[in-house]
């Protein structure tokens, strides 16, 4: 949309030009129509920008969502297996750690999907210590709580595809002409991906309850 008002506004201009050589028509008048057509085009672009970025706040909001329920579940997940793994005692304390640190970082995204990171390669380090201990695998409590784990994983991970497919559109926006200039004018700032940070995490054990 920005681009066809940036045609039309030089279609204009030209056309105010040559009106004035034919009619007469003040330079002053061609000046304010100018004006004009140039607000329409600027406040445009600006609306366009604030709906993309507005749209990575939902979708951000939809991640934080998906990952509060999540993590909702693991003082019930620890309980079930510290019992159970009492020479593994490190592992919960880091677990407890980075779950403190994503609450601790509501209302900044980078720092959110950094913590977030680190929880989910607290859990995973978790599920490898499962695999040695045959009777958690048994458990109806501990399996219940792995297949809600299970379930909220894959809802993050659909919240996270949304979330950075509205990220590209912001940035691609932001990033060309005229977006970069309205970008520059009103200071849009970079949004970041939510990117995950290491293979630790993107590896998930899968816990094998046969």
């Amino acid at each position: 949309m920005p681009s066809v008002l940036y045609t039309d506004f030089i279609c204009v201009v030209q056309y105010l030009y040559m009106q004035q050589t034919k009619t007469g028509i003040k330079p002053w008048m061609i000046i304010i129509g100018v004006l004009i057509i140039l607000a329409i085009w600027v406040g445009s672009s600006y609306n366009r920008m604030i709906t993309l970025r507005q749209q990575t706040r939902t979708s951000w909001a939809q991640i934080d969502t998906q990952l509060q329920r999540r993590y909702d579940l693991i003082p019930n997940l620890t309980s079930t297996v510290k019992g159970l793994t009492k020479q593994e005692q490190t592992i919960f304390g880091d677990l407890a750690k980075a779950r403190a640190s994503y609450s601790g970082a509501q209302g900044n995204p980078t720092a959110q999907a950094t913590a977030a990171n680190n929880v989910e390669s607290a859990i995973n380090r978790l599920l490898v210590i499962v695999e040695n201990y045959p009777v958690l695998r048994s458990s109806e409590a501990f399996t219940g709580l792995m297949a809600e784990l299970a379930g909220s994983e894959n809802r993050v991970a659909v919240a996270r595809k949304d979330y950075n497919e509205a990220v590209s559109g912001y940035e691609t926006t932001r990033q060309r002409f005229p977006g970069s200039v309205i970008a520059g004018m009103f200071n849009f700032e970079t949004i970041p991906y939510f990117q995950i940070s290491s293979e630790e995490v993107k590896e998930v054990p899968k816990v094998d309850f046969e």
